[in-house]
């Protein structure tokens, strides 16, 4: 393989690491954030940050969102906090591991990937938003790009 060929792979690998471990870090913060909420009116405490950073809690979206959250349970929270920490650790995991340049990691984060597109289809049919579909075309691209990158290193070898 050429030098240039070894950078751009690089680059790839780099930047698909870097989203993974961004990602996992976020989740893992949503994730502290719901459990952290646990045994609280969530309602309450969202409205303290509200007066806090002086939103208007007269504000027509802010006072729907406040009663969204009124009906927030602590089931609600467990889930929320559960899920996000799976994700995370999946995500940190896959990072990690292109970080380090390790191969396991690369099939780790095609398996991974190609199990959340028919989800992602499934959002995108149920309610179409721009974010779902730049979300779907970004891991396709992933995808596509490990793919033929393991395909290829499987040929040289």
């Amino acid at each position: 393989m050429s030098s240039d060929s070894s950078q751009k792979s690089d680059t790839g690998i780099f930047l698909i690491a870097t989203g993974k471990a961004f990602n996992g870090m976020l989740l893992l913060a949503v994730a502290c954030g719901a459990l952290g909420l646990l045994n609280h009116d969530v309602q309450q405490e969202a409205e303290h940050w509200i007066n806090y950073l002086r939103v208007d809690p007269d504000n027509r979206y802010v006072a729907a969102f406040l009663g969204k959250l009124g009906l927030v349970k602590d089931g609600d929270l467990k889930t929320l906090g559960s899920l996000a920490a799976t994700y995370a650790v999946l995500f940190l995991v896959e990072g990690a591991g292109l970080f380090l340049r390790k191969r396991w990691a690369e099939y780790l984060t095609v398996i991974a990937t190609a199990s959340l597109i028919p989800l992602e289809l499934y959002e995108i049919v149920r309610k179409c938003n721009l974010p779902k579909v730049l979300l779907l075309i970004v891991n396709v691209a992933i995808l596509v790009y490990l793919v033929i990158r393991l395909r290829r290193e499987r040929q040289e070898r």
